[in-house]
């Protein structure tokens, strides 16, 4: 039996490959407001979250990293040939009106699958750092959603024409590419533990407690038993161990050892064959 390190986690981020795309570039400005265009706070940003990705292990591919422009129909073209599992596009909204709004919103082609939960988990991560929350929007018409063959994100970074969305933008940057980040791989973590399954022999099962004394290691399987859990003990190099659940699936594991931290448990996933 061995345990399992949740940093292990990290060395399954390299079966993912993320297209990070910086909107606009060139002769296409996007929004402007008093001499700040929007092409240039995408690629910052863009290579930033870029960055924080590919030293978690990601495989990051951009559409652009200079100040060049490509039509979405060759984003998109780029994605597919690349293969990439997760689209990401970097952009900033604007408003008829100077200071008329400001928040954060995400768009994705329908409200569904893997794209929906990394649009949520982007927008709460922002939502937390003090800009507003305007939610996650269906647009089916964008090019860069609708013709990419995975799952793809378009992010609205607050309102370039709104000054409280760009001081947040500015002094809060270095926080707001790791918020981006973090959701990015929170969700590709996610993934990860839905399609991560033990081999033939082995199962993944929740500790709750390891025990040289016999009583105390009953106690506590008693206890668990009491509460509804399918709790069993092992007995294994010398010491008594509690644990809780035999799955094959890491993701239901996972479940179980949320469920028991939640009643109190302090708990490690652990994995092997379920010899008991």
């Amino acid at each position: 039996m061995y345990i399992l390190n949740r940093e292990a986690f990290k060395e399954f981020n390299m079966a993912y490959k993320v297209i990070i795309d910086a909107g606009h570039g060139g002769a296409d400005f996007g929004a402007t407001y008093n001499g700040r265009k929007e092409k240039d706070d995408n690629l910052d940003l863009a290579l930033a979250v870029g960055n924080i990705l590919s030293q978690n292990g990601i495989d990051v591919v951009y559409t652009r990293t200079t100040d060049v422009y490509q039509t979405p129909f060759e984003k998109a073209a780029l994605a597919n040939e690349a293969g990439a599992d997760f689209f990401i596009s970097f952009h900033r909204n604007s408003s008829p009106k100077s200071n008329q709004y400001e928040g954060v919103e995400t768009l994705v082609y329908d409200k569904s699958g893997e794209k929906l939960d990394m649009a949520e988990n982007i927008n709460g991560a922002l939502g937390e750092l003090g800009f507003r929350e305007i939610g996650v929007k269906a647009r089916p018409g964008l090019v860069v959603l609708r013709r990419t063959k995975m799952p793809a994100v378009l992010i609205e970074t607050g309102f370039l024409n709104t000054d409280a969305d760009n001081e947040r933008f500015d002094t809060q940057f270095s926080e707001i590419a790791q918020a981006i980040s973090s959701a990015i791989l929170g969700t590709l973590d996610e993934e990860t533990l839905e399609n991560q399954t033990a081999t033939q022999d082995d199962f993944y099962r929740v500790q709750t407690g390891s025990f040289r004394n016999r009583e105390h290691a009953n106690n506590m399987l008693y206890t668990l038993q009491a509460q509804g859990y399918p709790a069993f003990l092992l007995y294994e190099d010398g010491l008594f161990k509690v644990q809780v659940g035999a799955y094959k699936n890491l993701s239901n594991a996972v479940k179980m050892e949320q469920a028991l931290r939640k009643s109190g448990y302090s708990t490690w996933i652990v994995s092997g064959p379920a010899s008991y």
